[in-house]
C-alpha cells in the first residue's frame, strides 16, 4: 500500500477512527524516538551531556530548581 492510498484512506475515516489512528501514529513515533535515544545512549553518543553537566557543576553554573510556593 502506497503512502497516497493510507492518507486517502485515512480522510474517509470516521472523527473517532481518525483520533483513535492519530493516537496510534503518536504512540509509534514515540516508541521509535525511545528506541533511538536508548541506542545512541548505550553506544556513548550522549556521553557528551554527562561530561558537560558534570563540567558545569564542577564549576558552580548549576543552579537548583525553584521550590514551587
Amino acid at each position: 500500500m502506497s503512502v497516497e492510498e493510507i492518507e486517502q484512506a485515512i480522510r474517509a475515516l470516521s472523527a473517532d477512527e481518525f483520533t483513535r489512528i492519530a493516537e496510534r501514529v503518536h504512540a509509534l513515533e514515540q516508541e521509535r524516538w525511545d528506541t533511538e535515544l536508548d541506542r545512541d545512549a548505550s553506544s556513548g553518543k550522549l556521553d557528551f551531556l554527562i561530561a558537560e553537566a558534570q563540567e558545569d557543576r564542577r564549576r558552580g553554573r548549576l543552579k537548583d530548581w525553584p521550590t514551587p510556593e
